[in-house]
């Protein structure tokens, strides 16, 4: 039995990740529920242009052929605006959706925030983290990172995601 993830907690493995509506880089608002139907990489990132998030979204971006093979989309999500996020995607030749979660309203939710980051008092970023979900919204795997210099294991996502039918 699938349940719905509680609010304020990450969703487990085996939990429907709850739905969100967040701007992406043109300003146009997206659902997660919109991608129903197709496997999802949800790649939480602290900050567009830090290199080790530019290096993830980079290989997300490297690996669309294969990702596109195994019938999934990714979707970067960091706490940039959306328009940090629009250069961030242009510079970097991204082709998957990068939404804004400029409220911090959706690390809150997943319970991803990474407070006092970089040590600025008061400023919170969204933990690295990757869940990837089966057509039916549907967590299937679950990284998270405290530590925002290590990149996920990107073979592990390709192997899970190959697994969902």
């Amino acid at each position: 039995m699938t349940e719905n993830a509680p609010r304020g907690k990450t969703p487990e493995i085996g939990e429907k990740a709850p739905n969100f509506t967040l701007p992406d880089s043109d300003m146009n608002p997206r659902r997660l529920s919109d991608f129903e139907g197709k496997k999802v990489v949800l790649a939480f990132f602290v900050s567009a242009f830090t290199s080790i998030c530019t290096k993830e979204m980079c290989t997300f971006r490297d690996t669309t052929d294969r990702l596109i093979d195994l019938k999934a989309q990714v979707i970067g999500i960091s706490v940039n605006d959306p328009f940090s996020n629009k250069e961030f995607k242009e510079k970097n030749r991204l082709t998957f959706p990068v939404l804004s979660d400029h409220n911090r309203e959706v690390i809150k939710e997943y319970n991803l925030q990474m407070p006092d980051f970089a040590g600025l008092k008061g400023y919170i970023a969204a933990k690295r983290c990757i869940l990837v979900l089966d057509r039916e919204s549907v967590v299937r795997y679950r990284w998270i990172s405290e530590d925002p210099t290590v990149e996920p294991d990107y073979a592990k996502i390709e192997q899970v995601l190959n697994t969902i039918q």
